[in-house]
């Protein structure tokens, strides 16, 4: 099965851009579909297409940047522009010449927004899609509703979704599967796990090295696996240095990289002055599931046994869920988690303007009343902003536990998928 086949709703927001914007920015770790979708918008337009990692085009570009930039057609794509920073001061001095909507199409398999110099070069000039791996919606071809249905506290069941159901070990077949295209593609599960593992020594050995040159490469796939062993865990760099004989400073710094080529990512601690004793780290959460099983070397009959594991992976996936979902929303949001030092804690909250909902995630099939503690305090700390509370659960329907709270089964989040 070949990606271009799977419909990416970030396709309207980058062809809303082209109208208006000289340059976009697609970036996301590599393989995760940036190619693919820029090259079917831009084959309806007639957009030249120029990979660096083909390396002639990457020594020209190095060698003469300026010359190279002046010989584009008008309309482009550039791929994989991490690996030429040379270029980005040439191609502003080439927009604020003429600044026409759509000119050029980037892509970028490293956070350029964490390289100060490169962003601040194309600030004004340039619009940036975050394209992370596929959705299950996008994966069944439906048009997700669970964000607007949390911001309304309306969760009356939608007859597009079809029935709700009860996952079982589906649902660890699904978090070990993933979202990049091309594992999905693989027919057995063996066969994905292999790919990930090329995937992680090819991120290393190459798109690594575009960005910095570290002395002990070797370290990254251990400090990673590590990474993905602590997924949707307190960010403490003290506790993933502790296993390795390099400096805290060190650590630090490759794991920045790991979040430079969008393979962990910090989720930040919510505050508010009406709440005492909050925990004020951030959350660290692989950003595909798949990946992080692939690390720790787990199929889905280990990890359904891994009931610890279990749940700490159906966070993170279910969190990397709601991001995708919010790359399409109308209006911006913002994740973060809460945690208070006596251990009441909401796994993800989203803001939307001054409104925000809280949710929680368990893997078991049962709910209780104390499951939504932190929601409750939640509300009661925020009152008339809280929107909604969430607690996702492995269940088959949607049961109210009190005003705006609500247990939610996970396959609300999976419409159209069936069991693997």
């Amino acid at each position: 099965m070949d990606e271009v086949l799977y419909k990416r709703y970030s396709a309207d927001a980058l062809k809303d851009a082209l109208q208006d914007t000289p340059a976009i920015l697609i970036h996301g770790s590599r393989q995760c579909g940036k190619t693919t979708l820029a090259q079917l918008i831009g084959k309806e337009r007639n957009y030249h297409y120029i990979s660096f990692d083909d390396d002639n085009q990457l020594q020209a570009a190095k060698t003469d940047p300026v010359g190279f930039v002046h010989s584009l057609p008008e309309h482009v794509i550039l791929d994989e522009i991490q690996r030429v920073p040379e270029l980005f001061t040439s191609i502003k001095a080439s927009i604020d010449q003429n600044r026409a909507p759509g000119r050029f199409i980037l892509t970028g398999s490293a956070n350029v927004l964490l390289l100060p110099t490169l962003s601040d070069s194309l600030a004004g000039r340039m619009e940036i899609i975050h394209l992370r791996p596929l959705a299950q919606c996008e994966i069944a071809g439906q048009k997700p509703t669970f964000i607007e249905q949390l911001f309304r506290a309306d969760f009356r069941m939608n007859a597009n979704l079809g029935p709700l159901r009860r996952m079982g070990e589906s649902l660890a077949e699904l978090i070990c599967r993933g979202g990049y295209p091309a594992a999905i593609a693989r027919k057995t599960a063996n066969r994905r796990a292999i790919w990930y593992r090329d995937y992680i020594t090819t991120m290393i050995q190459r798109d690594v090295q575009d960005i910095a040159r570290i002395q002990h490469l070797e370290l990254l796939p251990k400090l990673l696996t590590l990474a993905a062993g602590q997924t949707a865990q307190l960010f403490v760099a003290t506790d993933l240095a502790s296993p390795f004989s390099i400096s805290r400073p060190t650590i630090r710094e490759y794991l920045t990289l790991l979040e430079q080529i969008f393979l962990i990512e910090q989720l930040q601690p919510w505050h508010t002055n009406r709440l005492s004793r909050l925990i004020k780290t951030p959350k660290m959460h692989l950003t595909d599931s798949g990946l992080a099983c692939a690390l720790l070397r787990m199929n889905s009959k280990t990890l359904w046994q891994d009931k610890a594991l279990l749940g700490r992976l159906l966070e993170t996936f279910i969190y990397q869920e709601l991001r995708k979902q919010a790359d399409w929303y109308d209006e911006e949001l913002k994740f973060y988690h809460f945690r208070n030092k006596d251990k009441v804690e909401v796994d993800i909250i989203i803001e939307q303007g001054t409104r925000l909902a809280g949710i929680e995630v368990k893997a078991a099939a049962t709910v209780t009343k104390d499951d939504f503690k932190g929601l409750n305090k939640l509300k009661e700390a925020c009152s008339e902003t809280f929107a909604a509370g969430v607690v996702f659960y492995d269940g088959e329907n949607i049961l109210p536990f009190g005003d705006r709270l609500f247990a939610v089964p996970i396959s609300l989040l999976t419409p159209g998928i069936k069991p693997l």
